[in-house]
């Protein structure tokens, strides 16, 4: 043969003869890497390569005057280089790998996938992301089925959320949005790369019930109704001599909006416990938090059940949480068992809003994001690292660079000392920055 034809058999050969010891190199190369963080040499890999490849003598057999002499010499020379250079190459990659795989791996981990990149928009300088309900919202297995304007309200709806998170973040976030603006009984969400999310809820079962927070009571009292009054703000009504401060579960009014006023009532005139005369009625059902939006994104579309049983129409999408457009109505307000029974004898009362202050809860908050720090919730498991010690002995803040700003063993405690004891089933609240609080999170599973 030609010596051209050679070349080209002796490459054919190598590739095929080194396709095993490229195997053999790369998994040792990963394994030492991962496992001692030691890269094994390339004069161990030529050697072992060649040992494999069955060339005899190794390195020698390119000096061998029996192969330097023989017919096929040009194809065996170029076989034994081809083996040699896929080796080292699959040696190389396979260091690569162990040095950039996590030593510690975890279910969790695996589940904390993000988004893909082209589905992230920048707004402000800060990537956000538009959640799409991919298909119909799906029933939940053992519950009765959702209303329709409902599924429709949860597919219109606006569903934007930071882009920095994890999947499995982003799903409870969506998850929890569903369930507080909708009430709806139980919400199960999964998202996948593309910001698609595939949906199944659960109707709302005794929504006014579950609003009323333990001990307290809802009275509904008729009443010139304020103007902007939401769900979770704190009133005083004055009936009958009676003084009595509350929480605001629903109103209604029944007279034309204000002018001006484009939000509906809470929960509507007939919702919040009677029937009110008046050619006008706007009903719809606020957040179920009550609570102002801190996520930037628009209340979704469609209204809530009413306490009468009936369905509330669809709304279009209002970019806070609704509110009353003020007149005659009725407001339902949670109080306190022995304030129930007298005010529920009383005649109409007058309402006024007491204030919540100037949303200072939340300027704490906003001072440790702007210094790259978050907030985040941690059980102590059984069993676990966390669990039978105490704060000090595990030395949170030295080990984690984590502080525990809140604890629940029997009771919630503030900023607990170093003898804070921790058992199975205890709760804490943490603060640090996102990597931190990804260890401790690992650590304490």
């Amino acid at each position: 043969m030609s010596l051209p034809v050679e070349i080209v058999f002796g490459i054919y050969l190598g590739i095929i003869t080194g396709i095993l010891p490229a195997l053999v190199s790369g998994v040792l190369g990963f394994v030492f890497k991962y496992v001692t963080g030691v890269t094994i040499p390339g004069l161990g890999v030529v050697v072992l390569a060649l040992a494999i490849a069955g060339i005899n003598g190794g390195l020698l057999a390119l000096n061998d005057a029996t192969i330097r002499s023989s017919e096929r010499a040009p194809a065996i020379l170029t076989a034994i280089v081809v083996i040699l250079m896929v080796s080292l190459y699959a040696h190389a990659q396979g260091d690569k790998l162990g040095a950039t795989v996590p030593k510690r791996l975890s279910l969790q981990q695996l589940r904390d996938r993000t988004l893909s990149t082209d589905v992230v928009e920048l707004v402000g300088g800060r990537g956000r992301v538009t959640v799409e309900i991919a298909g119909e919202v799906n029933d939940m297995e053992g519950y009765p089925p959702l209303p329709a304007e409902t599924r429709r309200a949860i597919v219109d709806g606006d569903w934007t959320f930071p882009a920095d998170l994890p999947l499995v973040e982003l799903e409870n976030r969506l998850a929890e949005r569903l369930r507080t603006e909708f009430d709806l009984a139980d919400v199960a969400v999964r998202l996948d790369e593309r910001a698609n999310a595939t949906v199944a809820a659960a109707p709302p079962t005794g929504a006014l019930s579950k609003r009323v927070p333990q001990g307290k009571r809802a009275v509904s009292v008729p009443a010139l109704v304020p103007t902007g009054i939401a769900r979770g703000d704190v009133v005083r009504v004055l009936a009958s001599g009676l003084s009595v401060d509350g929480t605001v579960l629903a109103a209604g009014t029944s007279g034309k909006p204000e002018p001006g006023a484009g939000t509906p009532a809470i929960g509507g005139a007939e919702g919040a416990g009677g029937d009110l005369p008046g050619p006008a009625q706007s009903d719809a059902e606020p957040r179920g938090d009550g609570g102002p939006r801190t996520d930037g994104g628009r209340s979704p579309a469609g209204g809530g059940p009413r306490t009468d049983g009936g369905e509330t129409p669809p709304t279009p999408p209002a970019a806070s949480a609704p509110t009353t457009t003020g007149g005659e109505g009725r407001l339902t307000v949670a109080v306190d068992r022995s304030e129930a029974t007298a005010l529920l004898r009383a005649d109409r009362g007058r309402v006024l809003v007491l204030s919540r202050g100037t949303r200072r809860e939340y300027e704490l908050t906003t001072l440790l994001r702007r210094t790259g720090k978050r907030f985040r919730k941690v059980s102590v498991v059984p069993g676990g690292p966390l669990d039978g010690h105490t704060i000090g002995e595990v030395g949170v803040r030295e080990a984690y660079d984590v502080a525990v700003l809140a604890a629940r063993h029997e009771s919630w405690s503030i900023a607990p000392s170093g003898s804070q004891l921790l058992s199975a089933e205890d709760e804490l609240f943490v603060v640090g920055s996102r990597d931190a609080l990804d260890r401790f999170s690992e650590a304490a599973r």
